[in-house]
């Protein structure tokens, strides 16, 4: 596979877009009033795009916690479980003749405490959730089924090039980089897959109580984990510039791409139906925690990739999607802002309170309550979305980003925002949030239930249940009743093989050929040891565009490059560094 099917889509006669020798934007900043002139944007463009190919395209990757339980064990530790999941998976690939490095985790390029703002937060006053850095225990201990002692692994790097580890008492699946919204949401849902494969694979083994696994992002007794996305931006782009046109953005979004969630504050005692799983959990506008005193915009300043010129924006506010509409429309449309931030033409907006604002715009699910802006308007988080829209249209029509799958963002965005001002019901078909209401109204009004009964708090929680037979979003797609951007095949096989036009080409297929020889690894390293006695060999990815498979070549063809061949490639790559784009 050298890229996922992209969706079908309707071709624009007379667009024949930008080339590589003369990028789309030159001449045009004197269209756009405080636009950036040209030399500011040269300094931009190669945050980890193609310029032939801008709007929607930048590398991106989506994180999820999943919420796990063992029904016959409701006693059994969440980290033991998590433990399980992924020793599960691990067992599962390699009982299918695959392989998977069950690796320490390199953690000597991680910078958790090194602030955007421009200052490194003490180790001293740092919560430990923060201190990411940290080695922790690649192993566990555990016993098999015949009784011996074995070792537990707390970390995969997958064939796909992703990561599955225990994190903070979940199993998380971290994607690999991808370069568009669509590749972002497959890759996704592949992770729900790999979890759900390996929730299964637990169930097969003699006397093992069976683990259930939920893509949600609360408990509904205090406890918040998270949906975290990855976006890489240009370093050369001011951060408190970057974060004050953030916050309106990330305070509206959720209209598109929330989860929905029901019962109201930060154990959901009150009752009620909310847009967003995350909001109530939200206490700060900027702020480098992502477990305590979360902020809406996140500074930690850990690029895993070539420092001086990249920034990775960790945002750590959306939801958890299974509707895969609602994931590629939260990864589009936050890449077309990025991309109006980056050129000088996102709008100014300026709320009031932007937390307070954010709960407000959740807890009502009729869209009608407004949020206070500092020029004294009232809008509400449709009316938001609306002038982020506008300008996003206008943006990509004077630089000639109208590429298909940035069109295709902009319409659906569009007939979104429409379809929420004539007849919302319709969205049920397509985000999370208007299907999982729909569903519980209906109960209700059948049952007379009210939004505090336990029975709807149920359903709530099975609408994020991976299994495909069980869970309430699974059903809707299965009857038609939710649509799907790719087929499940498209899917199955993100599950095994990584993005060919991102460094997590190189390993994922360096883990899947040549697993036994990985030794460590992390999004911007891999250590290999082709001789058992011999030494380690580092090798960095710092460029996130570098090690593809028109990089790589024939060295992962079927008949199997050498150990020294990769060694090869991997050394290439080390000492390239960095990828020549842009003018």
């Amino acid at each position: 596979m050298t890229h996922v099917p992209q969706v079908p889509r309707a071709t624009r006669s007379g667009h024949h877009g930008p080339t590589a020798a003369q990028p789309a934007w030159q001449g045009q900043f004197a269209l756009v009033p405080g636009g950036r002139d040209e030399a500011e944007i040269a300094a931009l463009i190669p945050a980890g795009r193609d310029t032939a190919g801008w709007g929607v395209h930048r590398v991106m990757g989506l994180e999820t916690e999943f919420g796990v339980h063992a029904p016959a064990n409701p006693g059994a530790g969440h980290s033991q479980l998590s433990t399980e999941v992924v020793n599960a998976y691990a067992d599962l690939v390699t009982s299918q003749g695959g392989s998977v490095a069950g690796t320490e985790w390199d953690y000597g390029e991680e910078s958790p405490l090194v602030d955007a703002r421009g200052w490194t937060m003490p180790r001293s006053v740092a919560h430990p959730s923060q201190l990411t850095d940290e080695v922790r225990p690649r192993l566990g201990e555990g016993y098999n089924e015949h009784g011996e002692r074995v070792h537990l692994l707390m970390n995969l790097v997958l064939p796909n090039g992703a990561r599955l580890y225990v994190d903070h008492a979940h199993p998380e699946y971290s994607s690999p980089e991808t370069t568009n919204p669509l590749d972002a949401m497959v890759w996704d849902q592949a992770g729900d897959r790999v979890a759900l494969a390996a929730s299964q694979r637990i169930a097969q083994a003699p006397g093992s109580p069976q683990v259930l696994l939920y893509k949600n992002n609360t408990d509904n007794k205090s406890v918040s984990y998270g949906a975290h996305e990855n976006y890489l931006v240009a370093r050369a782009l001011d951060f408190d510039e970057l974060a004050a046109h953030l916050l309106p953005f990330f305070a509206a979004r959720q209209v598109i791409c929330g989860a929905g969630r029901v019962g109201i504050g930060v154990t959901g005692r009150t009752p009620g139906f909310q847009i967003s799983q995350r909001a109530d959990f939200f206490e700060e506008q900027v702020g480098l925690e992502t477990t305590i005193r979360r902020p809406i915009v996140n500074t930690r300043d850990e690029p895993h990739a070539v420092a001086d010129r990249y920034r990775r924006l960790h945002v750590i506010i959306g939801d958890a999607n299974l509707s895969q509409t609602s994931t590629w429309l939260r990864c589009g449309m936050t890449a077309l802002v990025l991309s109006m931030i980056e050129l000088g033409t996102c709008p100014r907006l300026e709320l009031v309170d932007p937390v307070a604002a954010l709960q407000r715009i959740s807890h009502d699910p009729t869209l009608q309550a407004t949020v206070p802006l500092t020029d004294r308007r009232e809008l509400t988080g449709v009316d938001l979305m609306e002038v982020y829209l506008d300008a996003a249209e206008a943006h990509v029509q004077r630089f000639g980003m109208d590429d298909p799958a940035t069109q295709d963002v902009l319409m659906a965005w569009r007939e979104t925002l429409d379809l929420f001002r004539t007849d919302p019901g319709r969205l049920a078909d397509r985000l999370d949030w208007v299907a999982k209401h729909q569903l519980l109204s209906g109960y209700r009004e059948r049952h007379g239930a009210g939004w505090d009964d336990p029975r709807v708090g149920m359903l709530d929680l099975q609408y994020a249940d991976l299994r495909l037979d069980k869970g309430l979003h699974h059903a809707l797609v299965r009857r038609g009743s939710m649509r799907t951007l790719v087929e499940e095949t498209v899917i199955q096989q993100a599950m095994h093989l990584p993005p060919a036009d991102t460094r997590a080409w190189l390993r994922g297929r360096t883990v899947d050929v040549h697993g036994r020889a990985v030794v460590g690894a992390s999004w911007d390293t891999l250590l290999l040891r082709p001789d058992p006695d011999g030494p380690v060999h580092r090798f960095h990815q710092r460029e996130p565009l570098l090690g593809t498979a028109a990089h790589t070549g024939s060295v992962f063809d079927d008949d199997g490059g050498s150990v020294q061949e990769l060694l090869q490639v991997l050394d290439a790559v080390d000492r390239q560094r960095h990828l020549s784009t842009g003018p």
